[in-house]
């Protein structure tokens, strides 16, 4: 039976997030610079003290897709760049829309509203 080299697994998982970080690091503060510090969807505003919660969502979910105009980036919140993933998770599975997952609901609260209303 072969034996796991440990060391040089650790080494490589480490080496490959250290080039993840740098890149990571590159494009965002590149998009910090280009981009106003507001949320591209829910447009929440940012501060040198909450920043660490705008992240840079590319838009092809390619991370090495980094044009130096910016092209390929949107600043998001960490909950609507959750969200983006999501919907993005979602549209591989086949769901596109939400209709298709159980369709709405088919109560409604206020049928006899009008009918209380013209009561004396």
């Amino acid at each position: 039976m072969k034996t796991i080299d440990h060391g040089k697994l650790d080494k490589i998982v480490l080496d490959a997030r250290k080039a993840a970080d740098t890149r990571a690091e590159g494009y965002r503060e590149r998009a910090l610079k280009i981009y106003p510090w507001i949320c591209g969807r829910c447009a929440r505003e940012f501060t040198v003290a909450n920043l660490r919660e705008l992240t840079v969502h590319h838009r092809d979910h390619n991370h090495d897709n980094n044009p130096n105009d910016g092209s390929n980036w949107e600043l998001l919140c960490i909950y609507c760049h959750d969200n983006e993933h999501q919907k993005q998770i979602e549209a591989d599975r086949g769901y596109t829309d939400s209709s298709q997952r159980g369709g709405g609901a088919t109560h409604n609260p206020f049928a006899a509203l009008q009918g209380l209303l013209k009561k004396d």
